[in-house]
């Protein structure tokens, strides 16, 4: 007997990015969802029904009055998996706030049990404005996943914060609250710090030392945790992949921006995973030009130690606050990951066999997880979302009842 398709409704409300919701919805559909989109009347103005019908294939509730015998203002919302508003305008994140009911869509809101994510998008200044601010946080206490906008061109000339996310991105946000299915969100109110990717150390302006991370499984960690509710600050180091939606991102080449970036951020934060691959070595010189090939041998590359950040963030720790290191290793890799747990004074170690085409690059991962506490959790090979809400589940164990900054 095969399951039903999740049923998600998808709300539109009026602002301009409402047509990049179109490839949200080609998303959904042809990822086996069951979607109905309710647009608000003047959402309409910028996609009309007829669209929003052919990408769907179901029919389009724009008003409490349509099929009344159906009672839609109640149904859409009892029977739905998932309700995602996608972009939520800030009229939009107000009605909501407030619990009105002028319209289909707020209706749905206020009868719907399942997880609901908003995707708020509209100029700085109405974004950053302290009532959007109030609306956001309201929203976020009773349980909504509200993803933070991204910044980047917005109408006009203007750019900055309130950027609707990429919508392959967003996507991967409604799959992933799917997944946990109607488990409230355990990280809401929290700051996490994630680093992904592999830091890169210059030899000369054309050469550097670095190492095979991708990014990946840093990535799957910080769309989790946005999905989960969390303040997420992402240092990526090198990483050619888009930006997770949701998550404040922080471009870092080398392991000592790498450090700069991930301790300021660390400062406010609940939770730090170190998950990028950091250099353990630089080279003492750098060259300004290119070294050349010569017939004789070339001179040896005399190295240093680059600063241990896992370490220091051991011993820098606010109260309170839950350290995850990753480890990866070729050989003895039990022993090695329970020595580096004890040195790097960390709450959580991932601890994983790289190598021979495993981990780096690949879209599955396996690990065990160490804990300062005696603890070993195996996380059999899957995807590296399944090995990254373990390591969530585990940090919000240790997070416990401590109420949120």
């Amino acid at each position: 007997m095969t399951s039903p398709k999740p049923r998600v409704v998808l709300g539109v409300s009026a602002g301009i990015a409402a047509y990049k919701v179109c490839e949200l919805l080609r998303r959904l559909t042809e990822s086996g969802h069951d979607v109905t989109v309710v647009p608000t009347d003047d959402a309409l103005r910028f996609v009309g029904e007829p669209t929003w019908a052919a990408l769907s294939g179901r029919p389009v509730f724009t008003r409490v009055w349509d099929g009344v015998a159906d009672v839609p203002h109640v149904r859409l919302g009892q029977n739905a998996d998932l309700v995602f508003v996608a972009p939520a305008t800030a009229d939009l994140l107000a009605r909501a706030a407030q619990g009105l009911a002028d319209d289909l869509l707020t209706n749905t809101l206020l009868t719907a049990r399942c997880p609901v994510v908003f995707a708020p998008a509209m100029h700085t200044e109405m974004w950053e404005h302290p009532a959007t601010r109030a609306n956001v946080a309201t929203l976020r206490s009773r349980g909504a996943v509200v993803v933070e906008p991204a910044s980047g061109r917005l109408t006009g000339k203007d750019t900055g914060p309130g950027r609707l996310p990429d919508p392959a991105e967003l996507f991967e946000v409604a799959r992933r609250v799917l997944a946990r299915g109607a488990t409230a969100p355990d990280l809401a109110g929290r700051h996490v710090v994630v680093s992904a990717g592999g830091t890169r150390e210059a030899l000369d302006p054309v050469r550097f030392l670095g190492n095979r991370s991708s990014g990946l499984q840093g990535h799957a960690l910080a769309r989790t945790a946005v999905a989960r509710g969390a303040r997420v600050t992402l240092v990526a180091a090198n990483v050619a992949l888009p930006d997770p939606a949701g998550a404040e991102v922080v471009p870092v080449g080398s392991a000592t921006e790498l450090r700069a970036a991930v301790l300021d951020a660390a400062a406010t934060a609940d939770a730090v995973v170190m998950a990028a691959a950091v250099a353990d070595f630089r080279p003492a010189d750098y060259r300004e030009s290119k070294i050349k090939k010569v017939d004789a041998e070339p001179e040896p590359i005399r190295l240093v130690k680059n600063p241990d950040i896992l370490a220091e963030l051991g011993e820098t720790r606010r109260p309170g606050q839950v350290i995850v290191g990753f480890a990866a290793e070729t050989h003895d890799v039990l022993p090695n990951g329970r020595a580096k747990l004890a040195r790097k004074r960390s709450d959580l170690l991932v601890v994983n066999q790289v190598g021979d085409g495993l981990a780096f690059g690949r879209p599955d991962n396996a690990a065990v997880v160490l804990g300062a506490d005696g603890s070993e959790t195996e996380v059999p090979r899957g995807a590296k979302e399944a090995l990254a809400d373990a390591v969530w589940d585990l940090v919000v164990a240790r997070l416990g009842r401590r109420p949120p900054d």
